[in-house]
């Protein structure tokens, strides 16, 4: 952004609420509703009384290429609402609405206790408590009822009683409505207090006026001002760098808010309303058992939704240039990043919608078939977006056999290379465009040629957190990896009903007791994915002594044959002869190898099997054990 695309200057903050009052600043319309609680209102009406400073706003010219729907602030005039606004506030909404609700609006005040609960309150100074030296000024902030009356003894007593203006004069409350226009509010005072008797007391009132009330009418405050040349990108990074609070303005909202200015409501697209069940709650209940709360795409955000349908549009508009004769450089880009977004117009939001949502719903059933169920064992949500625009693109063809293996292929390269971890957006980008490409034929997909999966890597997969550590898992229960006790395969049903989770073969105790390392025992080469009560009962005994078990049975637990328990073992890539003999280093070099050729093809690619070492160290980021 040019450094003449914006500047700072201070403003007087009663002329700044008189511009909110009249309409002239106004809020976006992707800006949430005001909720302040009472607490954060009384600090804001301390910092203020002792001319401390709250932090700059920050707005935007109108008239420019961002073009957002306004509305006024909240408690404004109805009259405001027909004024074309001069600038719109990006940040600080809750603070000139806090400020504009308690002084100029001259009506009670709905707010949130410390307890949650809505009141309405009318906001005083203690004018005696504001003016001692050493006192916390929160504390000379007060906030009454409704009908000005503070009762204690559940109400049947009455502490303080500010109904009538003498009350005020007698209770030296002063009347933060009256923070800008004392005038009238003294005369009242001074006759109450008439007669030289009262000096000391009219006097204290001027040194409160002096010391306090003239730190409103003189405060001013800093406003950065984006003029009308400020991009849509701009105004968003800006935003970020500067916003002093509540949730970062994101791509969303932006476009929410140009979409406001057509007519079209993005948020009720998006979150519904009474009547409607959004799309957010449409991926939430997408095949979502029973006795969960969500289903796998349930962690879909609404930028993950517009990401995907840019890259719809961007790829229209290289293809119509690819028509108009361009090249190269003079091809626009196929992207899904923030830009893109925030270039997104409503007519390609409308074309597309549906089918990408149509693409969302079949990616969770592509996932359920790898058998991932939950968000908590999803390997990489950023991988959702891709697997559900390509899908979107190729319709029901990626059910074909040949479609749907690549695209397997493809997958678990994405989550055993470990190639969706950061900074994935030209990645999406490219995928979407390279694997459609690669299922008629075309060559590989980066994603599947540049993945390389290191054989040592097995030995450092000990943290839930890897998206390579939840493929392994979900690899063994595709495989038909059977459960110790049951002999269950790990379908959809099993899965909830058994209370399916990654658990250790060689138990920790017994590895503990043998003095073998968390960082060797913690390996996902001796995990492996168990029903609870199957690993309650393998407890933490030695694996000779929990089959053992397993082949006995008892009153819960039918008996299993010791060829049977040996297939269940085999199901999981585990040698029996092996494991019943405890020989722990043994099994970890077996397994291993049989891990690696479960990911081999699965990938259809050899692993790197060199001396070459990885470079750094695996950060532990999550406790060993778990």
């Amino acid at each position: 952004m040019a450094g003449s695309a914006f500047q700072t200057n201070p403003y007087d903050l009663y002329k700044l609420l008189e511009d909110c009052h009249r309409g002239v600043i106004q809020l976006p319309d992707f800006q949430r509703s005001w909720v302040w609680d009472e607490e954060r209102i009384k600090s804001l009406i301390a910092s203020v009384s002792r001319a401390f400073p709250v932090g700059a706003l920050m707005t935007l010219d109108t008239g420019g290429d961002v073009n957002f729907k306004p509305r006024p602030i909240e408690g404004a005039p109805i009259d405001s609402k027909q004024v074309s606004p001069h600038s719109l506030l990006l940040d600080g909404q809750q603070r000139m609405t806090s400020l504009y609700q308690v002084t100029l609006r001259r009506k009670v005040v709905e707010t949130v206790t410390p307890k949650n609960k809505k009141v309405k309150r009318w906001f005083y100074i203690d004018i005696r408590k504001a003016l001692e030296m050493n006192a916390d000024r929160e504390e000379a902030i007060i906030g009454v009822p409704e009908d000005r009356i503070i009762r204690t003894d559940f109400g049947r007593e009455i502490f303080l009683d500010l109904s009538k203006p003498e009350n005020e004069y007698a209770a030296m409350m002063y009347p933060v409505t009256h923070v800008f226009d004392w005038d009238h509010w003294q005369d009242g005072f001074d006759k109450h207090w008439k007669g030289d008797e009262h000096e000391e007391v009219r006097e204290t009132f001027r040194s409160f006026k002096r010391q306090v009330l003239e730190n409103f009418k003189y405060y001013r405050v800093p406003v950065i001002s984006l003029d009308r040349s400020t991009s849509k990108e701009a105004v968003c990074v800006v935003f970020e760098k500067v916003n002093t609070g509540g949730k970062p303005l994101d791509a969303f909202e932006l476009v929410t808010a140009m979409y406001a200015a057509d007519g079209h409501e993005l948020r009720k697209d998006w979150y519904g309303d009474d009547v409607t069940k959004g799309r957010h709650r449409r991926f939430v209940d997408t095949l979502r058992p029973a006795d969960s709360e969500s289903g796998i795409i349930a962690g879909v955000g609404n930028t993950d939704f517009l990401q995907a349908i840019s890259l719809f549009y961007t790829r229209e508009r290289r293809r119509e240039a690819e028509r108009a004769g361009k090249q190269g450089k003079e091809l626009p880009a196929v992207i899904g990043n923030r830009q893109a977004l925030l270039s997104l117009p409503l007519v390609a939001y409308k074309q597309y919608e549906k089918q990408i949502e149509h693409g969302f719903v079949q990616a969770a059933k592509f996932l359920h078939m790898l058998h991932i169920y939950r968000i908590y064992d999803l390997p990489y949500q950023s991988q959702i977006v891709p697997l559900a625009a390509i899908i979107a693109d190729i319709g029901d063809a990626w059910e074909h056999e040949a479609n749907r293996s690549k695209l397997v292929r493809w997958y678990w390269n994405g989550v055993f290379g470990e190639l969706y971890g950061s900074s994935v957006e030209s990645r999406i980008a490219r995928d979407f465009m390279e694997v459609p490409r690669w299922l008629n034929g075309g060559p590989e997909p980066s994603t599947v040629s540049e993945t390389i999966f290191r054989a040592d890597r097995l030995k450092t997969m000990r943290m839930r957190l890897s998206a390579a550590y939840k493929g392994m898992n979900a690899l063994l229960m595709k495989e038909g990896a059977q459960d110790f006790r049951s002999g269950q395969k790990f379908d959809h049903t099993v899965f909830f009903g058994e209370n399916v989770d990654i658990h250790h073969i060689f138990p920790q105790d017994w590895c503990k007791k043998q003095e073998i390392k968390p960082v060797v025992f913690d390996s996902i080469i001796n995990k492996t994915p168990l029903s609870f009560r199957t690993n309650r009962i393998i407890g933490g005994v030695a694996p000779s002594e929990y089959l053992a078990k397993l082949e006995k049975g008892d009153a819960q637990t039918p008996a299993i044959a010791p060829q049977n328990l040996d297939n269940y073992l085999r199901s999981h890539l585990i040698d029996p002869v092996i494991l019943r003999s405890n020989d722990f280093n043994a099994f970890m070099i077996d397994r291993q190898k049989r891990l690696l050729g479960l990911i081999e093809h699965a990938t259809g690619k050899a692993a790197y099997t060199g001396e070459l070492p990885d470079e750094g160290v695996d950060v532990e980021t999550e406790p060993i054990g778990l």
